[in-house]
């Protein structure tokens, strides 16, 4: 999203950033051609590195200057693949083939959902400069289906769900990608800007949970983020409640 602070778009095309981008749609097609083998965890695993190829290509762009429109639009191509038709393949083939048209429908939602929420921050990017995510952003509900396909499959022996809650979840995914709802950007976060000692101590604390069980912390962080959504709105709406009953009384 572009800010007054941000470096200037150039014309062209720029081999880093984009190289990432292209790893992003390596990771989405590589995400696909596993789930389709039945290799699931593979493929939910490639979904989540390509994520982190995400993050870099605009990183990158940033730092080296090298922004651009055609960057803008590859790196929205790059995750319409790799965020909306490789994870909504990958549920709908790990656990929703047997529901018949139920679960392809899904599937679909989710994956039209994602490309509709680009298209609409791609359209916003200029006029709404906001610190502030409008609808969970496709990375997001690429993660939650990826890091719960993986936490399922590390339990799979001590529970099985049905597949309908799965219908359920990427229904919910969908409606808040496309929703209002506003989520936390991060973007003041900055891998080269300084920190105090409290946060590099609660980054290792974090790090340490995922690395010892990875499936499960990669699933509550993920489940956290999404329901921060839904939970800061009501959160809005209860002290906006309790301002007016104060002002009405006064």
């Amino acid at each position: 999203m572009k800010q007054d602070n941000m470096p200037k778009r150039h014309k062209g095309i720029y081999i880093l950033p984009n190289f990432f981008t292209s790893m992003n749609i390596f990771c989405g097609f590589y995400a696909i051609v596993a789930a389709i083998d039945s290799k699931f965890e593979v493929a939910a695993i490639a979904i989540l590195v390509a994520m982190v190829f995400d993050i870099l290509d605009g990183k990158i762009a940033r730092i080296t200057n090298t922004t651009s429109q055609f960057g803008i639009e590859y790196d929205s191509l790059a995750d319409v693949i790799s965020f909306g038709l490789a994870p909504g393949l990958l549920v709908y083939l790990w656990t929703l083939r047997p529901l018949g048209r139920l679960g392809w429908l899904a599937a679909f939602l989710y994956a039209v959902c994602g490309a509709l929420r680009l298209a609409r921050f791609n359209s916003k990017a200029d006029t709404n400069p906001s610190p502030h995510f409008t609808g969970l952003p496709i990375p997001g509900g690429a993660a939650i289906n990826a890091t719960t396909v993986l936490f399922c499959l590390e339990f799979s022996d001590k529970f099985t769900l049905s597949p309908k809650i799965f219908v359920v979840m990427l229904f919910a995914v969908s409606f808040l990608m496309v929703s209002t709802i506003e989520y936390n950007s991060f973007k003041k976060f900055e891998l080269l800007k300084r920190i105090n000692f409290n946060s590099l101590v609660s980054a290792i604390l974090i790090f340490v949970f995922i690395a010892v069980n990875p499936q499960s912390a990669l699933f509550l962080v993920t489940f956290t983020y999404v329901l921060s959504g839904p939970f800061n709105l009501i959160k809005k709406s209860i002290r906006r409640n309790a301002e007016d009953k104060v002002e009405t009384h006064n």
